[in-house]
């Protein structure tokens, strides 16, 4: 008689950190790959085929959704979120290629800061005290990476806090987007956008790339579609306050690599900066998540009473 063993299927939570291990993984290879390419290539140019080889890696997991998905309600905000994740994706490519990773990673961290503050500021959602009082906490996090007067301050941070501003602006167009659209029409129509969108910065900088440049941005495509994928399906499966925290781990990994291809080592200060601005940008998931769970239970109808 054959035994056969069975393996017991993964909790949600337990599956959920896995999936965010991945995916910073991809997202701290990514980083490095496109520094190794920036040496032969312009980042504009990296970031016009990191839209082109992740529109082809997409595309088998779109088509599954049928033709369907061709159909937008809201093409234009498409359009202007396109443009506002392309802002973003210059920005940060840029940045990569210059400023230390650790440290890039770190005031990356800030991009949920700006998306509370976008969404009090611009769509007049209810920002309590506490939520305030944690975006002031990051940007003292901010401050503490950049340390103003320490020495000259990079341009090139400057360059990441705008793509982590311009990212935020995404996800609240975004999430206005997701009441008329699909969340896969929405990526399609982005990744359509962003394709096209980046090849006039990239022709103003180009250059053939070789053989080497060309398997580089083309792992840099493959890495951001699983990066994005793993993202996605990490929380759809548990509270966006209880996949966040994971996220921090972006910042060892990528300094581990950055320690071994480059010889980097993040300051002490970067260290500190970066867990301040993490700590902020996880208590504000933290209170989104709990707001959103007060509100759904204020709504829920109340339950049947047997023989009701």
């Amino acid at each position: 008689m054959a035994w056969r063993t069975t393996r017991p299927p993964l909790s949600p939570p337990l599956e959920a950190a896995l999936l965010m291990l991945l995916a910073n993984l991809c997202v701290a290879s990514m980083t490095v790959a496109i520094r190794v390419a920036s040496h032969e290539l312009h980042p504009f140019e990296i970031a016009f085929f990191r839209n082109l080889f992740g529109f082809v890696f997409v595309l088998p997991f779109l088509w599954r959704a049928g033709l369907g998905m061709l159909r937008a309600n809201a093409p234009g905000r498409l359009l202007i979120s396109s443009g506002g994740h392309l802002v973003a994706m210059l920005g940060y490519f840029l940045a990569v290629a210059y400023l230390p990773l650790a440290e890039l990673t770190a005031l990356a961290f800030t991009k949920p800061l700006f998306a509370t503050l976008g969404a009090a500021l611009v769509l007049h959602e209810v920002v309590r005290g506490r939520r305030w009082s944690a975006i002031a906490i990051g940007f003292l996090g901010v401050m503490i990476v950049l340390r103003p007067g320490a020495e000259a301050f990079s341009p090139y941070a400057g360059l990441v806090l705008l793509s982590a501003l311009a990212s935020a602006a995404v996800v609240l167009l975004v999430k206005q987007m997701t009441l008329r659209d699909g969340s896969t029409t929405i990526v399609l129509y982005q990744t359509l956008f962003l394709t096209a969108l980046s090849l006039p910065p990239a022709l103003w900088f180009w250059q053939m790339p070789g053989l080497e440049s060309l398997v580089l941005v083309a792992l840099i495509g493959a890495l951001g579609t699983i990066a994005w994928l793993c993202f996605t399906r990490a929380f759809a499966l548990a509270d966006a306050s209880a996949v966040m925290p994971y996220e921090f781990l972006k910042l060892p990994i990528t300094a581990a690599l950055a320690y071994l291809m480059f010889a980097e080592v993040p300051s002490v200060w970067t260290w500190l900066g970066g867990a301040v601005i993490f700590g902020a940008s996880v208590y504000i998931a933290h209170r989104e998540a709990r707001v959103a769970r007060v509100q759904a239970t204020a709504v829920a109808p109340p339950p049947l009473r047997p023989g009701a």
